[in-house]
């Protein structure tokens, strides 16, 4: 298994406004059936918020690329 170099993603907190950076290990990415059921999420490290944000085609191309550990929601058979 190939090591993925450390990748850190830039990311804002809509609760408490922070901006911040994130290791992949921080962010979780579900990959649903259609855009508006996937998603990528995280825990605001300045506030402690949930967050939950939408993920388009770049995006969900970026996080699964920086190794963010994914969940699909739906079956690609």
């Amino acid at each position: 298994m190939r090591r993925v170099a450390d990748v850190v993603f830039r990311a804002g907190c809509p609760d408490c406004r922070a901006r911040f950076e994130l290791g992949a290990g921080a962010l979780r990415l579900a990959i649903g059936a259609s855009s508006k059921t996937t998603f990528y999420s995280f825990t605001c490290p300045e506030c402690g918020a949930s967050v939950r944000k939408p993920a388009g085609e770049r995006i969900v191309e970026l996080l699964t690329g920086g190794g963010v550990r994914t969940l699909r929601l739906h079956s690609t058979a």
